[in-house]
């Protein structure tokens, strides 16, 4: 499915509220339901998108990282609607479509009934210059909340099983219905018998006491794409903590740290470095030995070069998280004046001091220092 932008699905603007946007999926999910548009293949899809750009837009970290990257902010996170289950979009967003459809989807299986979600994680992630320019694999070990192996997530002992709620049977929810003045109105609330998971258990897990999770260790793969920057959250769906009693497990979120390069600074995509060279080299020409994320790399230094040049080499900065293209590698030239003469050096300045070629003369060619930054960065 080609990725249209979550506003655009949702046909609300990007100063939406949250109420809005919750509005605006609802109005979405009852119009393409599958149970409104039996065997339409386009519904279906257009109900699974309108999921999917849901899912971003109503959590507040996937929104604002969405708004600031596009899809490509997505990357490691989010559901991925069209690869998501019908299960998977009323396990999580099954209370939006509240009686429209009598509770039941599909076979009469219930979309009402309450699942556990998991708490999300937070890790930082500390990342060098070169880590990012490249994108690196990142193994994490966290302690978090895990499914427990005795009862595998479903709380009771081993041996046995919960069994359906004899009050909700199983829906999670009681209905009540009440006499108007406008006729009957049927209301929904949740099971207070089994807390709205539709059921009981009788023997509860030794290991887990019911709950379904333990702590335990976990060791999470963390793809980062090249680009990320400092302050950057990535979300990583399904590898925060468990929920309870088998259901869904939070996301985790990744805060990007970035280290200090000892030689280059980052300016966005663009790279900076500071080259001294001495009188001679800048007056006669050479050539210097620089530093870069891919390693060494050998400029020219043009005779009679002016402090405060500054030399660009095209492509050696950090690549663009989205894709469009990649920085430079900007290179400032200062003119190192050395603090202590000799008496023979003393000398020979004094000489050159003196001569016609020495003395300050500008040319139109000779900007300055300011002017060349306004034409870099304009």
């Amino acid at each position: 499915m080609s990725k249209r932008d979550y506003y655009d699905v949702l046909g609300v603007g990007k100063s939406a509220s949250a109420e809005e946007i919750k509005k605006a999926y609802r109005k979405m999910a009852l119009k393409y339901h599958p149970d409104k548009n039996p065997d339409d293949n386009k519904a279906e899809e257009m109900f699974k998108e309108a999921a999917e750009a849901y899912e971003v837009l109503s959590n507040q970290d996937k929104r604002s990282r969405y708004d600031q990257f596009g899809h490509a902010g997505m990357r490691n996170g989010g559901m991925g609607g069209s690869h998501m289950s019908m299960d998977d979009i009323f396990s999580h967003f099954g209370d939006i479509f509240g009686g429209a459809f009598g509770g039941g989807f599909r076979g009469g299986q219930s979309s009402r009934r309450r699942v556990n979600r998991g708490s999300n994680l937070r890790v930082k992630v500390k990342l060098s210059l070169e880590e990012v320019a490249h994108g690196v694999e990142k193994k994490i070990k966290l302690n978090k909340y895990k499914e427990c192996e005795s009862c595998h997530g479903s709380g009771a002992e081993k041996g046995s099983s919960p069994s359906t709620c004899p009050t909700c049977h199983g829906q999670g929810q009681v209905t009540r219905i009440t006499n108007t003045f406008l006729g009957q109105m049927q209301t929904a609330s949740t099971c207070p018998q089994c807390g709205g998971s539709g059921e009981m258990i009788t023997n509860k897990c030794n290991e887990c006491y019911g709950n379904g999770i333990v702590k335990g260790e976990e060791v999470v793969s963390i793809n980062i794409p090249a680009g990320v920057a400092e302050g950057m959250q990535l979300s990583i769906s399904g590898k925060g903590n468990a929920g309870a009693r088998g259901g869904v497990p939070g996301d985790l979120i990744v805060l990007v740290e970035e280290k200090e390069h000892p030689d280059l600074i980052r300016d966005g995509n663009n790279l900076l470095y500071d080259l001294y060279i001495n009188f001679a080299d800048a007056a006669l020409g050479s050539t210097s030995e620089i530093p870069t994320i891919d390693g060494k790399a050998r400029i020219k230094v043009a005779p009679g070069t002016q402090g405060g040049k500054v030399l660009r080499l095209k492509g050696k900065g950090i690549p663009d998280v989205n894709g469009y293209g990649r920085g430079d590698l900007l290179v400032n030239i200062n003119i190192w004046t050395p603090r202590d003469l000799s008496k023979e050096e003393h000398e020979m300045m004094e000489k050159l001091r003196i001569s016609e070629n020495f003395k300050p003369n500008p040319t139109s060619k000779d900007k300055s220092y300011f002017d060349r930054m306004r034409e870099f960065f304009s």
